[in-house]
């Protein structure tokens, strides 16, 4: 069986007068992501993992911040151009485990609701997609509520 393994992790700065999505869906906080896109830090880290799977490169390669076209694009729309990429060359998904590193809001109370946008997305029953939340207990820029931090991991095997 041919599997690959894709990392990926990405960041964004937290900003009052922001929206905060994570994993697609709207968190109403008193501040949000800043990014060239909705700033999604959950969907970008998964689409990293699976270009970095295939040896891709990453998410600025192929959706730049200097193309004024994803200016504030629905990083939805950036996880389902990924995958579409990723399934043409031949790969389902495994599985994915991600973590969610934010001191507030708390985020135990959407996780599925995160798991079932990103599960339809793509095309993969909501068992294999893991979410978990994680604070930094008051620590570095996530634990002064600076920044947000995702990492996610991917397993992808070869269509048959």
């Amino acid at each position: 069986m041919d599997i690959r393994i894709g990392y990926g992790y990405d960041v964004h700065r937290l900003e009052e007068g922001e929206e905060l999505w994570i994993g697609g869906v709207l968190f109403p906080h008193k501040k949000g992501a800043l990014g060239h896109s909705d700033a999604d830090v959950l969907l970008h880290a998964i689409c990293d993992a699976m270009f970095g799977a295939l040896a891709m490169r990453d998410i600025g390669y192929h959706f730049p911040d200097t193309d004024p076209a994803y200016k504030g694009i629905d990083s939805k729309r950036l996880l389902i151009e990924s995958w579409e990429k990723v399934s043409e060359k031949g790969w389902n998904i495994g599985n994915l485990d991600t973590t969610i590193c934010l001191q507030t809001p708390k985020l135990s109370p959407s996780i599925d609701a995160m798991r079932a946008v990103i599960a339809e997305i793509l095309c993969i029953n909501i068992d294999k997609v893991s979410i978990k939340a994680t604070t930094t207990e008051k620590l570095g820029f996530v634990g002064t509520e600076d920044g947000i931090s995702a990492h996610a991991v991917v397993l992808l095997n070869k269509k048959a």
